[in-house]
């Protein structure tokens, strides 16, 4: 990192700050696959639905942009595409009816993990519109993947050390694994070959930060329409800097779908940064005195900070729900019963609650039994939730596919704000009136984000 041009990044500030203040002309509409992907804009609204009458509605909103929470990574590849399909179709629709355009964001993991390129290819189906292009950018700076020479990295940040990602744990996922570092070579591993990685364009750091934003446009419009191109940044002047070269290449004329991390949503919607919520912004006016954080994530740093958890926050009852039971089908209904009464005893006495799902990691024959698997286990925490009889003051969801299933699930949420974040990458949203507790301050707190503290800390200050 060290090596590249940053003091070159000076000249080219005036016009970065000019890029990250002025939205782009169209609404933007991220179809996010599980509710993470709001982990780096505020006073923005999430439908969990996506009827016609509702994407009209929020198309017709002044916000420069909204999401869609589509849980997509928690499904097969063939009903993720269904839904994508739909989605397009119904945007399509939506659009016709306002008047009002839109630009598409499909935003998928940070660490690559998803249905990529069949998301994409079925959310183009059913737009109806041929993209120029689609550029991959899996840039989350708060959570430490950074793209340097073609390659994508995940940072330890505990160990302060950068990882290829194909090295990492996330490339070895039972449903969505991986050989590739290298973003080229990895779209033509997802592509099966579609794609060589030598017809992916390259945009790179000193293509953004020495060439400048005229020069990306360049390179974009000389790419063959309808190819596929990759994004290196490192830091988010990198994207407020392609924001620009994007604005040049749409007054050419130029349509294209985005399948990207977190990041580039608030650049390119030129949403500024707040500053973290606040432990009393984050308390809630809830009957219930306790808190409560569910953690069906089962990725390794989750197991980290549950352990850190305990150890920082002894106060916090933890009650664990056995997988076992819960794949079995006798056993099942039982396991539930015990963890939602012994939950709603402990809330109601006051004491905050920590429900998580045991350590071993149970995997199944194939992906698809995999994400099967992983439905049981969520849908089972989701009848914990949806049952308690008391309101938590706070609630922190762990694991993307968790976190979608209470709110959608558990909570009936169907359209909610979100206010900003409660720690980095950590978004928080207020649901609406229609959901099981409206008003709950709702903590999105993704497997993979934080160090081994951050989970602990953030629960130590909601808890004075």
């Amino acid at each position: 990192m060290s090596s590249l041009p940053l003091a070159k990044t000076l000249s080219v500030l005036p016009q970065v700050s000019e890029a990250v203040a002025v939205p782009p002309a169209a609404k933007l509409v991220v179809l996010d696959d599980d509710p993470t992907g709001t982990q780096t804009v505020h006073s923005v609204p999430v439908l969990t639905t996506w009827e016609p009458l509702e994407l009209e509605r929020a198309l017709n909103d002044p916000e420069p942009c909204f999401f869609i929470l589509t849980n997509s990574r928690a499904y097969p590849q063939e009903r993720a595409c269904r839904i994508n399909h739909e989605i397009g179709g119904h945007l399509a629709q939506a659009s016709r009816n306002s008047g009002c355009s839109f630009i598409v964001v499909s935003r998928g993991d940070s660490t690559l993990r998803g249905h990529y390129p069949a998301e994409t290819d079925a959310l183009a189906e059913g737009l109806g519109v041929a993209w120029d292009g689609t550029l991959i950018i899996p840039a989350f700076f708060a959570g430490g993947r950074i793209t340097i020479g073609d390659v994508h990295y995940v940072a330890d940040v505990d160990r302060d050390t950068l990882i290829p990602v194909g090295e990492t744990e996330f490339a070895r996922d039972k449903s969505f694994g991986y050989r590739s570092s290298n973003l080229r070579a990895w779209v033509e591993e997802k592509t099966l070959g579609r794609v060589a990685a030598a017809d992916v364009l390259s945009i790179s750091i000193e293509d953004l930060r020495v060439s400048g934003a005229r020069h990306v446009a360049r390179k974009l419009l000389a790419h063959p329409r309808g190819g596929v191109v990759i994004v290196n940044a490192e830091n988010p002047a990198d994207l407020a800097i392609l924001t620009q070269a994007l604005a040049d290449t749409e007054r050419e004329g130029r349509r294209y779908l985005f399948r990207t991390a977190a990041d580039f949503v608030s650049a390119y919607a030129g949403i500024s940064k707040r500053p973290l919520l606040t432990p009393e912004e984050l308390t809630g006016s809830g009957c219930g005195l306790g808190g409560l954080i569910v953690a069906g994530s089962y990725v390794g740093k989750t197991s980290a900070q549950l352990e850190a958890l305990a150890r920082i926050c002894p106060m916090i009852e933890r009650i664990e729900v056995s997988v076992d039971a819960l794949l079995s089908d006798g056993q099942r209904p039982k396991e539930i019963a015990r963890c939602s009464n012994l939950a709603d005893e402990r809330l109601s006495a006051g004491q905050s609650v920590t429900l998580f799902t045991s350590r071993s990691l149970v995997v199944g024959r194939d992906s698809s039994e995999n994400l099967s698997i992983g439905k049981t286990v969520s849908s089972s925490l989701v009848s914990v939730v949806r049952s308690l009889r008391t309101r938590p003051r706070w609630l922190i969801a762990k694991g993307g596919i968790t976190s979608s299933d209470l709110a959608t699930d558990a909570l009936g949420i169907r359209r909610a704000t979100v206010l900003g974040q409660a720690a980095p990458g950590v978004p928080v949203w207020l649901p609406g009136e229609e959901s099981k507790w409206p008003g709950l301050p709702y903590i999105i707190f993704p497997g993979n984000v934080g160090g081994v503290e951050t989970l602990a800390r953030l629960a130590e200050a909601l808890e004075k």
